[in-house]
């Protein structure tokens, strides 16, 4: 059986003086596995791909988390205070990968920087700095990848029917959020603060499914993490 092909979107990091297209491996092998797919990387390279072949090609893409904030121009916010490090070439890369598989009407999924991506693409704004909504700032960084907290799944979305219940329990590692959702999105999950945890829709026949949280981490230990991303294998499958 050949397993569907999801592409995964790079970061372009300077290491030494070169510049580096690259992915944290976890969001290949602890993803990829669950979702029965076959990932395939895609660099931060937006002037070198043809991204309508792209996605004729591909059966959906994964916008991944990343240390890099959008730049602010992208959802019209002022960039004379932007909080980096930034990553302008992701945020072009991204912003034409969502165009793309929409058209193509395959499906988009979003983890943490990926969520907010796709929020902005739908003209949605950022929060650009949530105090109270991620691990003490002295944490370590496995320790602010477990820090955890609850939240609450609207009984309308899908993911409620993935979990059969309301309340899950979710990790938190990120200082900026949804502000405004944006055009056609459904709020899918929200933390007891206010804050949008998951979102999603379906936008021209294209399936779009982001979180805020980091289920790709210690994926094997967390059936909930699982759940997930079997439920997006089951949405790439259509």
């Amino acid at each position: 059986m050949t397993l569907p092909l999801l592409g995964i979107i790079c970061c372009r990091r300077i290491v030494g003086d070169a510049p580096n297209h690259g992915v944290v491996e976890r969001y290949i092998t602890n993803t990829a596995p669950y979702m029965n797919v076959t990932p395939v990387l895609i660099p931060a390279t937006f002037e070198v791909i043809d991204f309508k072949a792209l996605a004729s090609r591909l059966d959906g893409v994964l916008l991944t988390g990343s240390a890099s904030n959008i730049y602010p121009t992208f959802y019209g916010d002022g960039e004379e205070d932007a909080v980096g490090p930034l990553d302008f070439d992701r945020d072009k890369t991204a912003m034409a990968l969502c165009d793309a598989f929409i058209d193509a009407q395959k499906p988009v999924f979003g983890i943490c920087r990926g969520f907010q991506e796709l929020n902005v693409h739908f003209g949605g704004t950022l929060s650009r700095d949530l105090v109270n909504h991620h691990a003490p700032v002295e944490a370590g960084y496995n320790e602010m990848f477990d820090f955890s907290h609850e939240i609450l799944l609207e009984k309308t979305s899908p993911l409620f029917n993935v979990y059969n219940r309301d309340r899950i329990l979710v990790n938190s590692v990120h200082f900026q959020g949804v502000k405004r959702l944006g055009d056609g999105l459904d709020v899918y999950a929200k933390a007891d603060d206010g804050i949008i945890e998951a979102f999603g829709g379906d936008v021209n026949g294209a399936k779009v499914n982001a979180v805020q949280w980091h289920p790709e981490w210690e994926t094997a230990n967390n059936q909930d993490y699982q759940s997930l991303f079997k439920y997006w294998g089951e949405v790439i499958r259509g």
